[in-house]
């Protein structure tokens, strides 16, 4: 498979949940007693959807193909106060950072962060209540019981924000999976032409004393992307799980610094005001083309309000100092 195909972060599923299962209205018989007292049981309750977090997961393409998940229904109550057994519960695991919604309202349930977390989806029906229950001074055998609730059936999304420490945000060919190869043991594909990257990719980047952190490069944004232009719409939501944004501008740009800059803050902006408030670092890209005068012009065109760092991931220039610059972010 592509590296494309590998990677799902949007599935839409229909979630059935299991009926519960009936009370019993049965009355006490043996061979000593003739005209015993109820002792229905209890119905089993229907099984759960539910969704667990897998640290070791990173996509959706395991549910990709699996439209519809139906638990198992509870089984009714038994005579001697037997409660029927509990309908099977089917588990979902996803990675974390997945957020689960209703499909018609677009109302978010919850969130998964942590391995292991587990939420109930589509909760099953309750089981009925046996005839002992309801029984009194003025009705001694009742002969009715309780059926079980239904399950639900709903169609739910599910949509993965990919957790990082760093998400790097630049147009097409700005150097973001160049970087990501030199830092991390990650290999995104890399070539000259844009939209080279179709896919977030992850990376882990060693730091001092055996520290790391984690890197995610999300696929190049254009101008207009907040409105659905290019691919960046389509995975602008990875970068509103990442503590910091990298934003990466390359030395060679048709445009200043400072207006590049200004327009991949407009298009986060256009998309989510709340990632103004992220803390951002800028690196100036491709650097090693550039001698001592053209570096020095550049540094007057850097915005002053942005901590910033001239690198080049070829010649490994600036690398230590990003990385400085990065740590230093993540943990204020």
């Amino acid at each position: 498979m592509s590296q494309g195909s590998n990677f799902v972060d949007y599935v839409k599923i229909c979630c059935r949940s299991g009926h519960g299962g009936a009370g019993s209205a049965h009355l006490h018989r043996d061979k000593l007693t003739a005209k015993g007292g109820p002792d229905g049981g209890d119905g089993g309750r229907g099984g759960h959807v539910i969704i667990k977090g897998n640290a070791q997961l990173w996509t959706l393409l395991h549910l990709k193909f699996r439209k519809h998940v139906i638990a198992g229904d509870g089984e009714g109550g038994r005579l001697s106060l037997q409660t029927g057994k509990t309908g099977r519960d089917e588990i979902l695991e996803v990675p974390l950072g997945t957020i689960a919604k209703n499909s018609e309202t677009g109302e978010i349930l919850f969130e998964i962060t942590k391995d292991g977390e587990t939420q109930i989806l589509t909760p099953g029906g309750r089981g009925g209540l046996g005839n002992w229950h309801f029984k009194s001074a003025t009705q001694q055998t009742p002969r009715f019981a309780q059926p079980g609730e239904p399950g639900q059936e709903v169609w739910n999304i599910l949509e993965l924000k990919l957790l990082a420490d760093v998400g790097l945000v630049g147009f097409p060919n700005a150097g973001k999976s160049t970087l990501l190869s030199v830092v991390s043991a990650a290999k995104p594909e890399i070539a000259d032409y844009a939209f080279t990257t179709i896919v977030p990719n992850l990376g882990i980047v060693a730091y001092r004393n055996n520290r790391s952190f984690i890197m995610a490069d999300i696929p190049g944004i254009i101008e207009g992307a907040s409105q659905g232009k290019g691919l960046g719409f389509r995975f602008l939501r990875h970068i509103e799980r990442n503590s910091v944004l990298l934003f990466m501008i390359p030395a060679d740009t048709s445009r200043t610094l400072k207006e590049e800059y200004q327009i991949l803050l407009h298009e986060l902006k256009e998309y989510n005001p709340e990632l103004m408030h992220k803390p951002r670092v800028l690196a100036i890209t491709k650097s090693d083309m550039l001698d001592d005068e053209l570096l020095a012009e550049l540094k007057k065109e850097v915005p002053a309000d942005v901590p910033s760092v001239f690198i080049s991931s070829v010649a490994q220039k600036g690398i230590d100092q990003l990385k400085d610059l990065l740590w230093k972010e993540i943990n204020r």
